[in-house]
């Protein structure tokens, strides 16, 4: 990663004095900071910006979410035991950053889902939706993911996107029993919150002792209201992912500005004293020398 010659950029520069720097140095650190923190409050405008739009459209998909998970309440899911082998979990974050911690807490959320799975023996697979979430598994958990979905987080999520990966779930022939979608739930501005859905099989529903209430559910009716529930479950966890990333990173990029504005004023202080003690120093050698005259 690093090579020898990069240890010449520790090398002192002529002209300076040791332990202390130069004005021009100085001045070169100060400009970098500013312009920092011009990115930091254009980029917080800009999270502010999609913050709102985000806000508004997660309502209506908190709707389609819960009604579609409404059905799986009124069931009465037996405890399958060790039946129940083969358990899916469906993570939700993006591919962008600069948010904190927002994608690390999905990680460390399946990362602890898979140790309490496979210590019960059980067989877990992981879905990543978001390139983040890949880089913070493949290391560690890299044998329990089966697909890996990006380009997420670039555009605001639609319906279509979340289509897109029922339908290669279901297309990857993977038969789970049980299944968890864990995505970060939108709670406010400056607070968001790990949360999960669960996840049903058709055998699951159909061994509930309330699903025969429902005369007129057949196999075909059930297979497409699972689907519908996926896609809907997805679309959700889309949503709330989202607007929690855009809260977060408008959180994160404040607080950068705001910790620019304070080494703004420290150097700007530093820079102060060493033009002054610069100052002096001619002062003493110019007085010394018409003295000495």
């Amino acid at each position: 990663m690093f090579s020898r010659t990069s240890a010449l950029v520790f090398s002192p520069q002529c002209g300076q004095v040791r332990n202390m720097a130069t004005l021009k140095d100085i001045t070169i650190r100060l400009k970098s900071i500013k312009n920092i923190q011009k990115i930091t409050k254009s980029m917080k405008m800009v999270a502010a910006a999609k913050y709102a739009r985000a806000e508004r459209q997660l309502k209506p998909a908190r709707v389609y979410g819960t009604s579609a998970l409404s059905l799986y309440e009124k069931f009465e899911f037996k405890d399958q035991g060790d039946k129940a082998s083969k358990h899916l979990i469906i993570g939700v974050t993006s591919d962008r950053g600069l948010c904190g911690a927002i994608h690390s807490g999905v990680a460390k959320a399946i990362k602890s889902e898979i140790a309490n799975l496979t210590g019960a023996g059980k067989e877990v697979m992981v879905v990543n939706v978001g390139d983040k979430l890949r880089g913070l598994l493949h290391r560690t958990h890299g044998s329990h993911i089966m697909l890996n979905c990006k380009e997420i987080g670039r555009k605001p999520p639609s319906f279509g996107d979340a289509s897109i990966i029922a339908t290669e779930l279901l297309n990857s022939g993977y038969d789970f029993d049980k299944g968890t979608v864990l995505y970060n739930r939108f709670r406010s501005v400056i607070s968001y919150k790990t949360d999960q859905k669960p996840l049903y099989s058709n055998e699951m529903v159909t061994s509930s002792d309330n699903f025969f209430i429902y005369d007129d559910i057949d196999a075909d009716v059930l297979r497409n209201y699972q689907e519908f529930a996926l896609v809907n479950t997805i679309y959700l966890a889309l949503r709330e992912s989202s607007t929690s990333e855009q809260s977060a990173r408008m959180t994160a990029m404040d607080s950068a500005s705001k910790n620019a504005s304070e080494m703004i004023d420290k150097l700007t202080l530093t820079f102060n004293r060493t033009r002054q003690a610069v100052i002096t120093k001619e002062l003493i050698e110019i007085i010394s020398g018409a003295a000495a005259l």
